[in-house]
């Protein structure tokens, strides 16, 4: 190379050489939504969402998508065995600084541990990343072994490393054993390691839709699906509305009102409008209301897929006036998310403590509001996926003491096929990831939901 060559080039000639190494882009593009996501709590799905998501994501075709998605949620899910497997390499602790050079290492670590991906393609591209960083470029030597040690001892350390190791933060971890104690603590978390299967509420019919799905029907009634055989547009019944995606336990709340033939019912914070669905299959008249534009509007898309249809009313709940009380009001509450860790392997590193007590907070708010919307006499579901007993348990207890005006209205064993497993002694449901547990763990589980009943008195 010439002289006049050598200083025409800048340092930002590393990044245009390094950009055409094939399969870079992805793991830049995982490491900076690792980053997103440990660093600053960004939800996972807005960061990956197709149309909206984060720009070096959006960059990359669908096939480099989709390896993106699947470093990252293996990384999430087994983030403190990575942790623990790449410290034992180091000498001393990373830097607290030093979080791009964490990210990079978990990205190619879990590619090694866990991915069909060739060891040396991960460690390569890791190196060549460090490299392509000013951040991390004197860390390169380090990176490089680090990742060829940790891939030498993986057949070694990797499964007594799993069995030794919780994967969730301490605030996390700690909720749930206080919660369910050691062991079912301990089985949730397990739970946790595994990819959710797909389950389908179906129209009518479960056991033909098992057939054609290729999957089985659960005591609840409920078909679930280990693996799809194709995207879901794709797969046979969805253009036909014959079924909608919807687990297990979503789907058990509505079910608790008995026989609403012909009764005005509410769906409060409805969309994406399972529970809605299922209140109309049950012929109640259905209003569906939501604060999100957007979010009704996928349920309006829904519910022309499946040839049904409800008022919907866009609002704020807490400004909610209808014109008359309905006769029943579901109210799936937001919440922290807890109970869907399997699918969302992020709830747990982008949610706190601090953010289960604002929403438990909010849900009493919503609560409130809830019971006002129904007449005397008429039947109020409370529902949320959280594990959490401050979102649940406990904020149902304080609301029936505090609540003059309303009635537990206990769920009776025998009452609702299939949830008998689910109920406490209090008449409460209450599923966790640990729960139906199955040979295969893949069609193990439900989300982890509550949900109560309860009758307005005056």
């Amino acid at each position: 190379m010439s002289d006049a060559k050598r200083r025409q080039r800048t340092p930002g000639d590393r990044d245009d050489r390094t950009e055409a190494v094939a399969g870079l882009a992805a793991r830049k593009a995982a490491a900076r939504l690792l980053a997103a996501v440990i660093d600053a709590r960004t939800p996972l799905d807005g960061l990956t969402d197709h149309e909206n998501g984060h720009p070096q994501y959006r960059a990359l075709d669908m096939r480099d998508r989709a390896l993106v998605r699947a470093i990252l949620v293996t990384a999430l899910r087994h983030r403190m065995t990575i942790a623990g497997l790449l410290s034992r390499r180091l000498e001393k602790p990373l830097p607290q600084n030093a979080t791009a050079l964490s990210h990079i290492l978990h990205v190619a670590a879990a590619q090694i541990l866990f991915l069909d991906i060739p060891d040396s393609a991960a460690v390569d591209l890791a190196v060549t990343h460090a490299k392509s960083d000013p951040r991390t470029l004197r860390f390169s030597g380090l990176v490089n072994g680090v990742l060829r040690t940790l891939a030498r001892a993986k057949e070694a350390e990797l499964a007594p490393a799993l069995a030794a190791t919780e994967e969730a933060p301490d605030w996390f971890s700690g909720r749930l054993r206080a919660a369910y104690g050691a062991d079912k603590a301990k089985a949730i978390l397990a739970a946790h390691r595994h990819e959710a299967p797909v389950d389908f509420s179906v129209k009518s019919d479960p056991a033909l839709w098992a057939e054609r799905l290729g999957g089985i029907v659960l005591p609840t009634g409920t078909v679930r699906v280990e693996r799809l055989s194709a995207s879901v547009p794709e797969l046979p019944g969805f253009a036909d509305g014959a079924w909608w995606v919807q687990d297990a336990a979503a789907s058990l709340p509505a079910r608790l009102f008995g026989d609403i033939n012909g009764l005005r019912v509410a769906d409060l914070c409805a969309a994406p409008g399972g529970k809605t669905a299922q209140l109309i299959l049950a012929g109640a008249r259905v209003t569906a209301v939501d604060t999100s534009k957007n979010r009704l509007t996928r349920l309006a898309q829904n519910l022309e897929r499946l040839g049904l249809a409800a008022e919907l009313v866009q609002t704020d709940l807490l400004d909610y006036q209808p014109a008359e009380p309905f006769d029943a009001v579901l109210l799936d509450a937001p919440c922290s998310s807890t109970g869907t860790v399997r699918r969302h392997p992020d709830v747990p590193w982008t949610k706190t403590m601090a953010d289960v007590e604002k929403l438990a907070a909010l849900q009493r708010k919503l609560l409130d509001r809830a019971v006002g919307l129904v007449r005397p006499g008429g039947r109020i579901v409370f529902s949320n996926c959280s594990l959490d007993p401050l979102e649940g348990e406990e904020l149902y207890r304080a609301f029936l003491a505090d609540t003059a005006d309303v009635a537990d209205d206990p769920i009776r064993p025998g009452e609702i096929a299939g949830i008998d497993p689910f109920l406490t002694p209090q008449g409460t449901l209450r599923t966790t990831p640990a729960d139906l547990p199955h040979e295969s763990p893949g069609l193990s589980g439900l989300d982890g939901f509550f949900a109560a009943r309860m009758r307005r008195v005056a």
